[in-house]
């Protein structure tokens, strides 16, 4: 059987991206008068990891050229990569040795009804996500902290789509470039799985088509395995607030994770939260209804 080209072209991409990033005077060569570019020349990295230049080129136009793990090895240390990049640069081309699928079995990703449960049960703001950051659902003190995801059509709800696409999102997030290359860290985990996914190329291409800020930070290939960390929100009432959050993948198979966001006890940041859950339960009561959480995402999108 042939081997997977997908992987073969992602494994490329990255590897130019990493060569365009590091400078000559990095790895103590000489910068030259004459240089043309501004990161490596492919025949620097091959002899930097005593490959051929042409054996290197290939492996940069994604051929079906099948590294070893000795050669990856002297790769990611000519390329200056570290650990999680490392990591990327296996993954990818080990998927690319394999021999190729004749059809993938992708089931769509799903919400248990215990992890809705869990959603509407819990005091603080909590979202499940899918692998390619569709927001699947979410509990009401997320919806107060994001903004209402119902506002959107269901295939538009995805949180690199609103950080990129929606204002208020961009103004809940202040920083919203270091989360954003966060949420691309994330998504290049996904593809680096399976580069051909329906829902994928989608996200990737109407990205790419309708923002020139996704194109540059998607070209540069970062590559994050965070799985907590810091994020600061602006809420148009409540003001600053700094959460930790954390991710928890659900029960099963590979697939939907949970994050959950919290603050310190005794915190100013923990009383902004306890106010956003009292605006929150104000804003129930003139409704007149009860709040269910864990709301309804849009499975039949993530199918294939």
């Amino acid at each position: 059987m042939a081997a997977d080209h997908s992987f073969a072209r992602e494994l490329g991409d990255f590897l130019r991206a990493r060569r365009d990033r590091l400078r000559p005077q990095d790895l103590g060569l000489e910068p030259g008068p004459r240089r043309k570019v501004t990161g490596l020349r492919r025949e620097e990295i091959a002899l930097l990891a005593g490959l051929s230049t042409d054996y290197y080129q290939r492996m940069e136009q994604g051929r079906d050229v099948r590294p070893s793990d000795h050669v990856l090895d002297d790769l990611a240390t000519a390329l200056n990569l570290d650990d999680d990049e490392r990591r990327h640069l296996f993954a990818l081309a080990q998927a690319a040795r394999r021999p190729q699928r004749v059809r993938r079995r992708r089931a769509p990703e799903r919400v248990p009804d215990g992890t809705r449960h869990l959603l509407a049960a819990m005091n603080t703001p909590a979202v499940v996500l899918s692998r390619h950051l569709d927001l699947l659902a979410w509990n009401p003190l997320a919806e107060e902290l994001f903004g209402d995801p119902s506002q959107q059509p269901p295939e538009h709800r995805n949180m690199l789509t609103s950080l990129f696409h929606d204002p208020e999102t961009r103004m809940r997030c202040p920083d919203w470039e270091a989360t954003a290359l966060q949420y691309i860290g994330m998504l290049r985990a996904a593809v680096a799985t399976d580069p051909t996914h329906p829902r994928a190329t989608t996200l990737i291409g109407e990205l790419s088509i309708r923002s020139a800020d996704f194109r540059r930070l998607w070209a540069r290939h970062e590559v994050r395995e965070t799985v907590h960390g810091t994020k600061l929100f602006r809420h148009p009432q409540v003001g600053e607030i700094t959460v930790e959050w954390g991710s928890y993948p659900l029960p099963g198979s590979p697939g939907p994770v949970m994050f959950v966001y919290t603050a310190e006890p005794g915190t100013p940041d923990a009383e902004r939260l306890q106010l956003l859950a009292s605006l929150r339960a104000g804003r129930t009561r003139r409704d007149g209804h009860a709040e269910s959480g864990g709301h309804a995402g849009h499975d039949r999108y993530l199918g294939s």
